[in-house]
């Protein structure tokens, strides 16, 4: 049981959109990862955009040929604490996280796909209970695209309205500071 699985959807004969889903495997009707029937990774990508949860490398690159972490690895690549980490799984946001024989958490590449797209949504301003709903639609398949688009639309809406607003604090700080380095005595501009 993994994480997130990833939906295909076919937007033309050689085209595909792929998302991740969080906690899908082990469901009924759970899709395998793009290119794939068997729920192994695909690392062709013949016919695939990349995964649309997926965003620039990270601080900390993943060892190739790895998919399985444990939570101290995920918190070094991610830069979350092992309590946050715990925190999402128990309000729905990182549910069904794989464990070993021993209970371990193993987290998998899909699952810090996950949680790096969590980030940013986190850097948005998103309450908590919007990633929550969001993660939730993710999980029930391809019905709630209109819903998702909604939500991330209504998202971008928020940071635009913020980054407007900052890039109006900027302005009236940088007018700030340059009225006091002029109004400084001369020697002090040096």
């Amino acid at each position: 049981m993994t994480v997130m699985e990833t939906e295909t959807r076919t937007k033309g004969p050689t085209q595909s959109v792929t998302e991740a889903t969080p906690g899908a495997a082990g469901t009924a009707g759970a899709a395998g990862t793009a290119g794939s029937s068997d729920g192994s990774d695909s690392s062709d990508g013949v016919g695939t955009k990349p995964d649309a949860c997926a965003s620039a490398p990270p601080a900390h690159p993943r060892p190739t040929g790895q998919d399985h972490y444990t939570i101290s690895e995920v918190v070094a690549f991610i830069g979350l604490t092992a309590h946050t980490l715990r925190w999402y799984e128990r309000i729905g946001l990182m549910p069904h996280i794989d464990r070993s024989h021993t209970g371990q958490r193993r987290y998998r590449n899909r699952d810090l796909d996950w949680l790096t797209f969590v980030g940013k949504l986190r850097l948005t301003g998103m309450p908590v209970a919007d990633m929550v709903r969001y993660a939730e639609l993710v999980r029930e398949g391809e019905h709630t695209f209109t819903e998702r688009h909604e939500l991330l639309e209504q998202t971008r809406r928020d940071v635009r309205t913020r980054i407007a607003e900052l890039q109006d604090t900027l302005a009236v700080l940088d007018y700030k500071i340059n009225f006091y380095a002029d109004a400084r005595p001369a020697p002090e501009r040096l």
